[in-house]
């Protein structure tokens, strides 16, 4: 037997102080499997232990709300009709930081196995992607692969990628972040729940084999990456879309014919927090034996049985007169359905390997929520916004060619067209896509019905580095806008929190001020948190990433033919902005590429102007009053006028003649919230006016949609929208 000693204890990432309370816990010393299941479960990938006394500030009460915030693998809310959506994010920074392609790949078939464990039938993923600068040959390496493994696993299983975003910062240079994002569509009477009950009943394990892959994924996940960290290669796992195809049909099957009293899918430390998690859960005790785990490596020992992270399995509880037909449905599929162990009324966590007991653990100690160590660390104000602050940006030199500034702020990479991406997704399997990818928000329909769904995923990581509470509110205010400007109606968020060390107070700031800003917005926009994921120790060589806390926002329309989207459609349409005209040059685009600055105080959101904006848009669209929405974001003004013109069958002109109070550089590429561009036919403008009026929020009339390809904006900028185009076609050269 192996000594624990203070070596071993260190390796496993366990304090001097949790060490204490293991001994505490269990009234004597752990041997090694006990050490390695509280190093996993207690590891802030697994226990959110620097994190969930913030995220219990969090609203997750909603009406449409089917599912407790944190308590499922995923959430789920009310559409009506007897239907419901699950949809999550969740990050796989570390595993594509060192196997880009494998680690986006078991991302994406990790975030599915999430949604079908709740009963619901995957009908669309997303993802929100950060890397380096991409000129830089590795991160252009990272970018291809990552892309890779998303567009196979995906394309393989059969969901539909319909969106997402992609940003390049020096910040994420080094630990770039890759968050997968998925949604499922399923009947409330076949929600599944994962908390085990009913003692004597089966634990079966069901899919793929256990192997020695992704032993010790979720401890990985918990620290920094650093030169060592290519020695831990082997927490990285590979994934098998073909296999998660059937195990996602088999486990439907099951769960509609009624069979299922519990199911929890196996990622982040494998049958070690599967197991103890339904057990604590059901407040049950949960007994196992992992020599009839089916493995598809020999000689593997109890600690590398539990820790496994293999994909593609899932734990499944069953009343055992239902025992069989479980294991008939599992074999019909060609997967592996094994009965491991059985639930308990100790409620402890027991793990034996044939007679021998290898560990016993109290359930509640292991669980998040439970009696796991939960702290709040030290927060500090960053040093480095004073100096950002003090930069005057009115000494900033404005004037110059803004032809020329809006040719190369439309090819840089943040703004470029990202069609070389999402034409590599195959987003229109199922035939259910009704906005495809590139404009505002995806558009899903729910098939036999005239409902659909919209999703956005949004957060401007610079905003956040720059003011993190503003960055929070317009991370969620304009993920709320996209979705308002595909028709729908924003009801519920998941998130994906990432950020560096939490140890470190002031990345532990950021985090507090995030969670602060985004629980404001969510109470605002009335969206509840159904859940999300938080990533800890997200750092480049020199410093943590920029605070990002990706917000993936959930829409409902009740008639998908009123879908709209970003593009004008026809000549000689009058445009308006809604909202007032952008002041703000602070964390812009423009300073970045043009000035190579990032400083200053980023957009400040104004909540009561944005719900007014997007209400009236909402109103616009549902009366069949316009015929194109886009919101404003990163470029400002021109931009979001220029992607407007790049209709996916044409592109058209504009003609724009407006009054402008600031500087035209402020005025066309300085960026702030509660901004939509809407264009109409002329016999609606009077309508639009008086419903604008009515809502009380400014609408300006700044010009027209032309056929001649004429790129017009007062006597500031006239270009060809064909050139713009170009560049914004090309610009992604990666």
């Amino acid at each position: 037997m192996t000594e624990i000693s203070k070596e071993i204890i260190a390796e496993h990432g366990i304090s001097a102080e949790e060490y204490s309370y293991i001994l505490e816990i269990l009234g004597r010393e752990p041997n090694l499997v006990e050490l390695g299941i509280f190093s996993v479960m207690w590891s802030e990938h697994a226990s959110y232990k620097n994190s969930i006394l913030q995220l219990k500030t969090l609203p997750k009460e909603g009406k449409m709300m089917l599912a407790e915030t944190g308590e499922e693998n995923a959430g789920v809310v009310d559409i009506g009709d007897g239907l419901a959506i699950s949809f999550k994010i969740e990050s796989h920074n570390h595993p594509s930081a060192l196997e880009p392609y494998h680690g986006a790949a078991t991302g994406v078939g990790g975030i599915l196995r999430d949604i079908f464990t709740m009963g619901a039938r995957p009908i669309a993923a997303l993802n929100s992607l950060r890397f380096g600068n991409p000129d830089n040959p590795n991160v252009k390496h990272l970018f291809k692969e990552v892309v890779s493994g998303i567009a196979d696993y995906g394309n393989c299983f059969g969901v539909p990628t319909v969106g997402g975003e992609i940003y390049f910062e020096d910040s994420y240079e080094g630990n770039p972040l890759v968050n997968a994002m998925a949604i499922g569509l399923l009947e409330h009477r076949h929600l599944a729940k994962s908390a085990a009950s009913g003692v004597g009943n089966a634990v079966i394990i069901v899919g793929a084999k256990t192997g020695r892959d992704g032993i010790h994924g979720a401890t990985f996940a918990s620290l920094e990456l650093s030169d060592e960290s290519e020695e831990k290669r082997t927490a990285v796992q590979v994934g098998d879309p073909f296999y998660e195809k059937l195990l996602l049909e088999a486990t439907l099957e099951i769960i509609k014919a009624g069979l299922v009293v519990g199911i929890q899918d196996m990622g982040a430390a494998g049958l070690t927090c599967s197991s103890s998690e339904m057990a604590g859960k059901g407040n049950v005790g949960c007994e196992i034996d992992v020599s009839k785990v089916p493995q598809r490596e020999s000689d593997m020992t109890t600690y590398e049985i539990m820790l496994s992270e293999s994909q593609e399995r899932m734990l499944v509880i069953v009343e055992p007169q239902n025992i069989e037909e479980v294991l008939a449905i599992f074999a019909k599929w060609d997967l592996d359905a094994v009965q491991i162990g059985r639930v308990t009324d100790d409620k402890i966590l027991r793990i034996k390997n044939g007679d021998k007991v290898e560990a016993e653990i109290p359930a509640e100690y292991l669980i998040l929520g439970g009696k796991a160590p939960v702290y709040k660390r030290e927060t500090k104000l960053p040093n480095y916004l004073a100096e950002l602050y003090s930069v005057d940006l009115n000494k900033i030199d404005l004037d110059g060619d803004l032809n020329r500034v809006l040719v190369k702020l439309i090819g840089s990479p943040n703004i470029a067209s990202k069609r070389k991406v999402f034409t590599q997704y195959d987003h229109m399997v199922g035939i259910s896509t009704t906005v495809e990818p590139g404009s505002d928000a995806a558009v899903i329909r729910i098939r036999n019905t005239k409902k659909a769904i919209s999703a956005a995923t949004d957060c401007n990581g610079r905003y956040c580095y720059l003011d993190p509470y503003e960055g929070a509110l317009a991370a969620v205010a304009e993920s709320a806008r996209n979705v308002v400007c595909s028709g729908a109606k924003p009801i519920a968020i998941t998130n994906c929190l990432n950020f560096g060390n939490p140890y470190k107070p002031e990345v532990y700031y950021c985090f507090s001020e995030c969670i602060r800003g985004m629980r404001d917005a969510c109470l605002a926009f009335e969206t509840p948190v159904t859940g999300g994921n938080v990533s800890f120790y997200n750092e480049n060589p020199t410093a943590a990433i920029y605070p990002t806390p990706v917000i993936g926002m959930l829409g409902i329309m009740q008639d998908y033919r009123k879908a709209m989207t970003q593009y004008f459609k026809k000549a000689g349409n009058s445009v308006f902005l809604i909202g007032p005209m952008a002041k703000n040059l602070g964390g812009s685009e423009y300073l970045k590429v043009i000035h190579n600055l990032i400083a200053g105080i980023p957009p400040q959101i104004d909540l009561q102007m944005e719900i007014k904006v997007q209400n009236t848009v909402l109103e616009l669209i549902n009366q069949g009053l316009i015929n194109s929405a886009h919101d404003l974001s990163e470029g400002g003004l021109a931009i979001a006028l220029a992607e407007c013109c790049f209709h996916p069958e044409k592109t058209f002109g504009f003609q724009g003649i407006f009054n402008i109070q600031d500087h035209p550089a402020i005025s066309y590429f300085g960026e702030c919230g509660a901004n939509i561009i809407i264009s109409a036919d002329s016999k609606n403008i009077q309508e639009i006016l008086e419903i604008a009026k009515r809502n009380e929020v400014e609408i300006t009339m700044i010009g027209k949609v032309t056929e001649s390809q004429d790129f017009i904006i007062n006597d500031d900028i006239a270009i060809c929208a064909l050139e713009l185009r170009d560049n914004y076609e090309r610009g992604l050269n990666i």
